[in-house]
């Protein structure tokens, strides 16, 4: 069989993910499977099982990832590398970064059955703690791998419970001894859930992803004074909500200078001390800003200074204003983003370019080897929630892109 006729096993990769959706598995359909927790463990052992039984060998780095590495003819190649994530949120979907770890193990089974080497060898990673939901900041393994976060430092997050990465690594034992980072890539191939209703509104079976837009996140705390509800007049009060009601519609606004592009996040919204009938003295909260230029961002983040003092003032209340985190712009290496076109056009599926609004692992991968991801649609768009759901066949249109950009980059650079 030529690499041009080589498809993956539809069968064999939706199996993967329903087997998947057993662990960690919640009554209404989702996922609950924090990273480094017990079901966390159960899937790492599932993953190396399967690794095993296809001939690879898996090591883990000081952060827990899992690195699986099949041989290719030239051995002394860097791998090129597939993967995402198994971590979800606690309300989370059954495809949400897992698509992207069980294609790349479906990759190599169907280059196994067809008898096909690549020259370089193949790598399928699953990251830690890739939501950051139980551990932030979010990507923080991939983040160790690329330089951008120092290991100790993330080593020693903690969970709600005060439960370290460290401590919870050692716990399921998932630290490995290898110093992440030291891996040398050929490239890096993500395939993921859009986690948006783009390509489904357009009528799209890929999306080729060009880069990923710029993040920046803030807490914000307004703190007034805390007084009856019934006996102060609202002329005496110092009222933190109304000054950051105020400020939230303010940040609309932002979030609406660049209208498609511009995108602004008010998730976390607090009173305290949050009784019904006393008057806020602080009302804590954060703001996500989103955009494919740095340029805008520093604009946004220029009007949210500027904005919110006077609306602080206005109601006689102190401003704390702080980021927390970024993320830069990301553009894609162009050789590999065009190895997903035209394997998205060699299998005659219908795709456009797309820029990710959300981050992932790919982000950082980015910095330090060649990098493209690879989107397929989820109904309605909707994403980390136990709703998420892709078919079958997107499923493994997905994994005959992976496949054929993987095959694509080999050869270019055989």
């Amino acid at each position: 069989m030529s690499a041009a006729a080589i498809r993956v096993n539809g069968e064999r990769l939706w199996s993967w993910l329903m087997h998947s959706a057993t662990v960690g598995a919640t009554p209404d359909g989702g996922l609950c499977r924090l990273a480094l927790s017990d079901a966390d463990k159960e899937i790492r052992a599932w993953f190396s099982a399967q690794c095993a039984t296809l001939g690879g060998t898996v090591e883990h780095d000081a952060m827990g990832s899992q690195f699986a590495r099949f041989p290719g003819v030239d051995r002394n190649r860097p791998p090129l590398a597939m993967g995402s994530h198994l971590d979800t949120q606690p309300t989370g979907g059954r495809f949400d970064g897992i698509l992207g770890v069980q294609a790349g193990l479906e990759v190599v089974a169907t280059l196994c059955a067809a008898g096909v080497r690549t020259q370089h060898d193949l790598m399928v990673i699953n990251w830690t703690n890739e939501e950051g939901a139980r551990f932030a900041p979010a990507m923080v393994a991939s983040g160790v791998f690329a330089g951008a976060f120092d290991l100790h430092h993330a080593l020693a997050q903690k969970d709600s419970e005060g439960l370290t990465i460290a401590h919870e690594l050692a716990r399921i034992g998932a630290a490995g001894p290898v110093v992440p980072g030291t891996r040398k890539l050929a490239a890096y191939f993500e395939l993921h859930i859009e986690q948006g209703p783009v390509l489904e509104q357009a009528g799209m079976d890929i999306g080729v992803v060009t880069g990923v837009q710029g993040m920046r996140w803030f807490d914000i705390t307004v703190s007034g004074q805390a007084c009856h509800a019934g006996t102060t007049p609202l002329a005496m009060r110092r009222d933190a909500m109304q000054s950051a009601a105020a400020m939230a519609l303010e940040i609309g606004r932002i979030g609406a200078s660049d209208p498609g592009r511009s995108l602004a996040t008010i998730g976390r919204f607090e009173a305290r001390p949050g009784a019904r009938n006393t008057v806020p003295q602080d009302v804590v909260f954060s703001v996500d800003f989103r955009h494919p230029e740095n340029s805008a961002l520093n604009s946004m983040e220029q009007a949210l200074r500027v904005a919110l003092p006077p609306l602080a003032e206005q109601h006689g209340c102190r401003l704390a204003l702080e980021r927390i985190w970024e993320s830069p712009p990301v553009s894609f290496a162009p050789g590999c983003v065009d190895a997903v076109r035209r394997a998205a056009s060699c299998l005659g599926l219908r795709h456009r370019d797309i820029v990710s609004g959300a981050g992932h692992d790919a982000v950082y991968m980015a910095r330090v080897a060649p990098t493209a991801m690879i989107f397929v649609p989820c109904e309605g768009g909707i994403s980390h929630h136990p709703s998420e759901s892709i078919t079958q066949a997107q499923a493994t249109a997905g994994g005959n892109v992976l496949l054929h950009a993987v095959l694509t980059f080999d050869a270019a650079h055989a």
